[in-house]
């Protein structure tokens, strides 16, 4: 296994792979030896030659900010002598380019549940979607009862997403939260769905009735608590309705065209932009090749890198959206009066990330070499196959649950530093290093970090392929297995 890597020609710096690079020790790199100046942890950078103050900082082939400091070759390079470059407002230039993706096609399904909209679920899951939290208690004791007095052993799950919204909110925001609810309620995971709402709310059961448009009458319900004598048993009566007309839902196969794939990372560590995240990209331009879709969000960490999603864009107005997409959500920023670039998180400097250029640069390598062929803002659902971009922000429930209710049935999400967190579609957690993987058995569902140790990477993403159908089949992944599943859905106003 080598213990440090160099990732691109250009690069300035070496990324160690193991904790073993110690002061004092020389190291050989293109043909150079060099002296550590210090220990070098796991995951973070040293300089393969001298860097002067005020010098671009090169990984990834990619400024990643510049020194602070003249830096020795061999010396350790983080948040002490290593600053960002980047600045509020920037011009962009359209000047596309075209990647040759090398991904001969195979045939293959995937077994799924074929919905009347001729869309695919990979779950059959009975939900009840509160309109307010308000009624939060009463969905998950109508949840409960259905538990223990249905006979739901063919469905994967009864589960209440709940939520603190619904009322209170204003303009945008309730909108907001009306169109997320609305995708939820559609969504193909689910084989039925029981909206509960209270009465008094700003959202409406009729408002957010609009806002759904159609849905199938035979398996999405709705009942208002306040019209009711007993809303738990009204509720119960309805989801034992529903759970037997889920009774006969077979899987079949289904063309890969029908799998929509989200792309996301979190608590990200030096691994991400050389194990995980390219990991992904492949499988991203692999699925696009077969007619799938795959959505990559996190706005705010394709800062520093999104003139590589520019130049990917199909044409004029997906550049021009994809501009916008990054220039509205600086915005927003400055709405609240928050600084712009206050990322990377503690967890990510831990693990090596330094700068947010960095944590860019390795965030998008998720969406593989395809062409962007559309830009979705927050719960649109998805209108075009191939890599869309997606407007959410960089946390991770709430950027998660965003890309399930833009369609996804899946979400991939790498992490170098672990988390046992899960939407309320499958979220698969692969790690980024061998370490994480088997420390975190009960959170892990796929190790990425033999790629840099013995494995060949076309073993790896084949394996990878393997788990990603297995799943879209029907087998659960470790926080289906212990439960974690939940909604966030993105705040962006005031509350009366």
């Amino acid at each position: 296994m080598k213990r440090f890597l160099k990732i691109n020609a250009a690069d300035n710096v070496a990324v160690a792979l193991a904790d073993d690079l110690r002061r004092g020790e020389t190291v050989e790199a293109d043909g150079v030896r060099l002296t550590l100046r210090e220990d070098i942890a796991r995951g973070h950078k040293f300089a393969l030659r001298d860097i002067a103050a005020g010098e671009n900082v090169v990984k990834y082939g990619y400024p990643i900010g510049h020194a602070t400091e003249a830096i020795p070759a061999g010396g350790w390079i983080h948040s002490h002598n290593l600053k960002t470059n980047l600045r509020d407002d920037l011009e962009y230039t359209y000047a596309p380019e075209v990647y040759a993706v090398q991904t001969p096609v195979r045939e293959m399904n995937v077994m799924g549940y074929l919905r009347r909209n001729d869309t695919m679920g990979i779950r059959n899951e009975l939900w009840i979607v509160p309109s307010v939290g308000c009624v939060n208690g009463q969905a998950q004791a109508i949840a409960e009862r259905v538990r223990r007095e249905c006979d739901c052993s063919h469905l994967d799950d009864v589960r209440v997403y709940t939520h603190n919204y619904g009322c209170s909110q204003l303009g945008d925001d309730h909108a907001n939260t009306q169109k997320a609810l609305a995708a939820l309620i559609k969504h193909p995971n689910a084989g039925a769905v029981l909206v509960l709402g209270l009465g008094c709310e700003n959202n409406q059961v009729s408002a957010l009735q609009e806002v759904i448009g159609e849905w199938d009458d035979e398996r999405v319900k709705f009942l208002v608590a306040q019209e009711v004598g007993d809303e738990i048993e009204a509720g119960f009566e309805i989801c034992r309705e529903l759970v037997e007309r889920t009774r006969a839902d077979k899987r079949q196969p289904l063309p890969l065209s029908y799998l929509r794939v989200g792309l996301k990372c979190g608590g990200s560590d030096g691994f991400s932009g050389i194990t995980a995240n390219p990991l992904v990209g492949l499988f991203s331009d692999w699925l696009i090749a077969r007619g799938g879709t795959t959505v990559l969000t996190e706005v705010p960490e394709m800062f520093g890198a999104e003139t590589i999603l520019m130049n990917r864009a199909e044409n004029r107005a997906v550049f021009d959206r994809t501009v916008s997409l990054i220039n509205d959500f600086k915005g927003y920023f400055r709405k609240f009066d928050q600084p712009i670039y206050e990322n990377p998180s503690p967890g990510n400097k831990k693990g090596g990330i330094t700068t947010l250029e960095e944590k860019s640069l390795g965030c998008v390598q998720k969406g593989g070499a395809q062409t962007v062929v559309d830009v979705l803002q927050y719960a649109d659902p998805i209108r075009r196959p191939g890599l869309n971009l997606l407007q959410a922000p960089g946390n991770d429930l709430v950027a998660a649950s965003a890309l399930a209710l833009s369609g996804c049935q899946l979400v991939l999400f790498t992490t170098g530093r672990g988390t046992p967190f899960g939407s309320f579609v499958p979220t698969m957690k692969i790690a980024t290093n061998t370490q994480l993987a088997e420390f975190k058995q009960n959170w892990i569902d796929f190790n990425a970090g033999t790629l840099v140790e013995d494995e060949e990477p076309q073993a790896v993403l084949d394996r990878f392929i393997t788990k990603v159908i297995a799943t879209a089949d029907g087998e659960h992944l470790k926080h289906e297995q212990t439960g974690f599943k939940e909604i966030a859905i993105f705040k962006t106003g005031v509350t009366l």
